[in-house]
Parts: structure tokens; sequence; C-alpha cells
């Protein structure tokens, strides 16, 4: 699985709060992803995270 956070992110920290083994907040206040290949482990929450976005930021392929 492959995850990116793009542009939308308006830095609520929902998705680090969510899933704070592959999200966090940079010093500019917008979200990143750790990692841009999630293992099997993380999937879920990865997913949970992306479908709680308020703004659609999270893309999961």
């Amino acid at each position: 699985m492959q995850v990116h956070v793009n542009g939308n992110c308006i830095g609520c920290g929902l998705c680090a709060s969510t899933c704070p083994d592959e999200f966090f907040l940079t010093d500019g206040g917008t979200a990143a992803a750790v990692s841009p290949e999630v293992g099997s482990d993380l999937a879920d929450q990865v997913q949970a995270a992306a479908d709680a976005c308020p703004v659609s930021a999270i893309e999961v392929r």
C-alpha cells in the first residue's frame, strides 16, 4: 500500500492522532507520511485516517 498527503491538508492532526506510526505534523503545520510504503500491519489504521480526513488529503493506493 502506498500513501501520500496532498496539498489539501489543513493540518488538523486527525491523521496523526489516528495513526501516529505513519503520520506526523511538519514544522510547516501540515501532515506528512513517515514512509510512502505502508506495511500490512498499519493498513487498517492508514485507511481509517484517510477515511476520516475532512479535506480528503490522504491518498491511498
